[in-house]
């Protein structure tokens, strides 16, 4: 269903204080300039962003110490999949119902009593859509059940050409991108939403990310090169 590992409060928040400098070490090597907008919450909460890039989960973990959701897959991975869930993440498969309900009560025991944040893509995959896909409701769903506080994310980059879409693969995008002198990437930080009713607290997530998205987008986003139509 998913991987998950319980540690002591300690030992996690010092995992993730280490991931949070690699993060941050990483993003200023590589020339991604992150601005930020609204306060990162200080609080346990359900984090909710647009999908853009691979950077997507690195951006935020930047700002908190969260458990990223991701497909089960990635835990197969050479050295990313173990050294994630070494630093706290959690592993979901999605073939079987039964697996996302275990998966949406793991989120609700890490937000309630581990007190810990989770960041999630609830567009499933990235996309160059000028709003968001549609969305997976379970996030919704976990919130509402749960009473779960949710932060909408939006991250916006400078550039479309950042977006990792389509057919090329993770390498050529990362090695085509890095070879530019600055990645620009805004990242904003929305209030916090509480909702009973998912399909309100949906529109309401969806509503603001989509706004900062337009705001951004309509005073900063270059179009994409040649290459991205490939």
């Amino acid at each position: 269903m998913y991987v998950f590992r319980r540690w002591l409060g300690a030992d996690t928040r010092f995992l993730m204080a280490m991931r949070q400098r690699w993060a941050r070490r990483l993003l200023a090597s590589t020339g991604v300039n992150v601005s930020l907008e609204g306060d990162v919450p200080a609080f346990p909460c359900l984090l909710l962003a647009n999908h853009r890039s691979y950077l997507d989960p690195i951006l935020v973990l930047r700002d908190v110490h969260a458990f990223p959701v991701a497909k089960a897959e990635l835990a197969r991975w050479p050295v990313i999949g173990s050294g994630a869930r070494q630093a706290g993440i959690i592993y979901l498969r999605r073939e079987r119902a039964s697996s996302g309900v275990s998966a949406l009560k793991v989120i609700a025991d890490v937000i309630l009593r581990e007190r810990f944040s989770v960041v999630l893509f609830p567009e499933g995959t990235t996309s160059a859509h000028e709003g968001m896909l549609p969305v997976k409701k379970g996030a919704f769903r976990a919130a509402t059940r749960w009473g779960l506080p949710v932060v909408p994310v939006a991250i916006c980059f400078a550039c479309s050409d950042d977006f990792w879409i389509g057919s090329e693969s993770f390498l050529k995008h990362a090695w085509r991108r890095f070879q530019e002198k600055e990645i620009a990437v805004r990242v904003c930080y929305g209030p916090a939403l509480c909702h009973s009713d998912e399909h309100v607290l949906e529109q309401q997530v969806r509503a603001w990310i989509e706004e900062r998205l337009a705001a951004f987008s309509g005073a900063q986003l270059l179009p994409p090169s040649e290459v991205k139509e490939q």
